[in-house]
This record gives structure tokens, sequence and C-alpha cells, in this order.
């Protein structure tokens, strides 16, 4: 019988609303290949073209060229059974029915929402193929643990640095470009833009505050205070605040580095000395400790930032816009007034990746220059303003060959070294091709 992959179809086409096309006629089935001791039947293609239409490619008229594509598409078929052989033969790949149902339930609960009822959706369950949702429900699980034991044994491949990237030539790279023109992803608008950002600071006395307040907490905790406790109620850090200040494992290069530093000079149950970053005072706890990494926990307390040091802050911000205007060096800037947590250049960054704060006309003015000087961070009490002069706009478009040559050769990197682990397996499975 000719099903259409309905969570396939989800999966390709981003869970928009799937339009089945009409089932092919029944074909007398008959074994076209056999991988191992597993058939694939004549009928499994037939399934592989609806699928294939249902995705939008053009299924030939001409006998040759739909014979092309079905030789194709049964060659895909035998690579994927011998994966799932091999997978099935990796004792160390576990698929448990618990992490297949999950998905299942996933891809269901998809494919329900493109329906406005029950009835609508048995009525197209049936046009695939399907006699129940059940049957249905079966047959993504067989599919789903298929993919999932592919996908295992890859990773365990790359983990054990038996399938590494074969460097694809610049004719392969063409070529794979230009047989790929249909699915040529596009571009959002692109922007390009260099900026400083000045953050409003604490004044002096805000600041001895803080550090007496840090200083005073860490006394508590050396003479047997609970540090969670102490966290909770006195650590500025909302993210770790309510676990106590629990930020779990950490390797080095994660945290910033006077905080790293003390971290990893520490036992397992010992406390720091307050440690200061531009972030404010923070007490660290180490509780377990491995060569590289480490689980902590912190207090931090934040000297307050009052309105006279935000709006020196902004101030500030303004007098760069207008040195920047006079054509005053933006390194020269940079170096003065930059908070250096900060990035200086963005290149060709997707508007729908800009920062929620920053204006939305960056994603639609294309004019170059200095733009208003805006504020960032105000909900947290530690505000930031930002002098921003858009260098380069480009509109939505196709992406060109150039734009994604580097991706393009680590993404068929890894799919020559497929293609050569496949070739391997030919040489020791039996496969008997009968198309």
């Amino acid at each position: 019988m000719v099903r259409i992959t309905v969570s396939g179809l989800l999966a390709l086409s981003g869970f928009c609303r799937v339009v089945w096309a009409q089932a092919a006629p029944q074909p007398v089935d008959r074994i076209v290949a056999v991988v191992g001791t597993t058939p694939i039947l004549a009928s499994q293609i037939e399934e592989q073209l609806v699928l294939t239409q249902g995705q939008g490619t053009k299924i030939p008229d001409d006998s040759a060229g739909r014979a092309a594509l079905e030789r194709q598409l049964l060659k895909q078929m035998v690579d994927e059974e011998m994966l799932v052989q091999e997978a099935q033969h990796d004792t160390s790949i576990k698929v448990t029915e618990q992490e297949v149902q999950d998905e299942v339930e996933k891809s269901v609960a998809n494919v329900h929402k493109q329906f406005t009822s029950q009835l609508e959706f048995e009525t197209q369950l049936r046009a695939a193929g399907f006699t129940s949702e059940e049957e249905w429900r079966r047959w993504l699980a067989d599919n789903q643990r298929r993919t999932i034991l592919q996908q295992r044994l890859i990773q365990n491949l790359r983990q054990a640095n038996k399938l590494r990237p074969i460097p694809p030539t610049e004719a392969q790279m063409r070529q794979y470009w230009e047989q790929n023109s249909q699915q040529r992803p596009r571009h959002p608008a692109l922007v390009t833009f260099r900026q400083i950002i000045i953050p409003a600071v604490p004044d002096s006395q805000e600041d001895l505050r803080a550090r007496q307040l840090a200083e005073s907490l860490l006394a508590e905790i050396r003479h047997g205070a609970n540090f969670a406790e102490l966290a909770k109620k006195f650590s500025a850090d909302s993210s770790t605040r309510v676990q106590g200040g629990e930020l779990g494992w950490f390797r080095r290069g994660v945290m910033v580095k006077a905080f790293e530093d003390a971290a990893f000079k520490l036992r397992p149950g010992e406390v720091s000395n307050v440690v200061q970053t531009n972030y404010g005072y923070h007490v660290i706890q180490v509780e377990r400790a491995e060569p590289a990494e480490v689980e902590a926990r912190h207090i931090l307390i934040q000297p307050r930032i009052t309105d006279d040091q935000t709006d020196l802050a902004f101030r500030l911000a303004n007098l760069v816009y207008d040195g920047l205007e006079r054509g005053a060096s933006f390194d020269t800037l940079a170096r003065g007034y930059a908070d250096p947590s900060e990035a200086r250049i963005v290149d060709a960054l997707p508007a729908p990746q800009l920062p929620p704060e920053y204006p939305r006309s960056l994603a639609t003015d294309s004019t170059r220059g200095l733009k208003p000087v805006f504020e960032i961070g105000g909900a947290t009490g530690r505000p930031k303003y930002v002098v921003l002069e858009v260098t380069k706009w480009q509109p939505e478009g196709e992406l060109t060959f150039d734009d994604v040559k580097d991706r393009l050769r680590d993404q068929l990197g890894q799919q020559l070294a497929v293609e050569h682990y496949l070739e391997v397996l030919r040489r020791t499975t039996y496969v008997d091709v009968r198309f």
C-alpha cells in the first residue's frame, strides 16, 4: 500500500499544512533489492516517490526520467538500511521505547494542529493509506526508531574519530551548489554596524556599600552561615538566586577571567575572597572539582546605579555621538568610553537576530550612518547607552556561493565522509539490487 510519510512531510516543510497527493494505484509488489536478509519492495519506492512529490519535487513525466529518480531513491533506501543494520549490530547503541514514543507523540501533536477537526484529520489519514491512527502511529514509531539508530551510529563514529570529514574540492562544491539550486536558502536583510556601548557605572559611595555587604556576607559564611540561604536572600543574579546561587558545572573560558581564576583555585568546600568583576562583587563556593571543570555557586552583590550616574552615561553617549559626527576616530573613542564586554564591530547580522532592545528600524532602514543614541538594559537597573553607526545594509535576497562556501565545505565534507563509510559497508554487506 502506498503511504505518504506524514511526519517526514511535516519535518521537511517546517510543519506547514500538508496537502496529500492522490496515492498511486497499488502496484504488484516485488523485491527490488536485498540488504543483508532484508528485502526492499517496489511499493516502498512508490511511497518515496509520493513523499518526494509532496515535498514539492516534480516527478519526471518521461519514463527514463522517472526510472532515474526511482534508482536514486532506491540507492538512498539501500544506504539507510545498511546504516540501520550496522547500528543494530553495535551493542553500544541503545534506543529506548520511551524516546521513540516521545518523538512519535511530538509528530502526532504537530500533525493534529494542522486540522480543524478530528474528522478532517481521519479523512486525510485514510487518503494517505492508513486504516487507523493506531496503524499510523506504529508506522511512525518504526521510522523514528530507524532514524535514531542511524543518527546514533554516525554520532558514535564521529566521536571515535572514525568518520573524519573529507575536504571537498572546489569543483565538488560548485557541482553540489548547482545541483541543489532549487533548495538554495534566502537570507534576510543583513546589517553591519559598529557601536560604542557606554554603561552607567556606580559612584564610589555605592561601590563601597556593595563591597562592604559582600565582605560581611563572606564573614557570615566563614562563621558557619548557610551559603545557599544567603544567596537566595541577597544575590543580584536572578538566574541563580532561587537555586541558592547554583551555577552547575563549567569549564575554563565560560566565565569572565577574574571569576574563573578565583573559582579554579578553590578546592571543594572552599569559599573565595570577594571577587570583583564588571558585574559587581562575587563570593564563590566550589562544591565539586575535576581537572578541567568545577561545580560552584556564587552570591553576586551589585552596586546600585543612581539617577545621576545614569544621566552621566547618557551625556557621555551623546558626546561620543557628536565626536563621531565631527569625524573623530572611532577606535580612540571606543578605547576611552566603550564597555569592554560588548562587541564593537558586528558584521552582516541577520535582521531577525537583532537584540530585542535594538530599534526595529535597523531591520528595514537601508540608510548608512549614525543612528540616534538608545538605551539597553534599563529593565535590569543597569542601563547602557548605544552609539551605533550602520556601515552596510543588504536587502533580503538569495545567498551566493561565496556567502555559503565555508558552510558548504563543512557540510559536504561530512557528507563525503558518510559516503566513504557506506562504500566500506558495501564491501562487507550483502547487497543485491534487482531494479
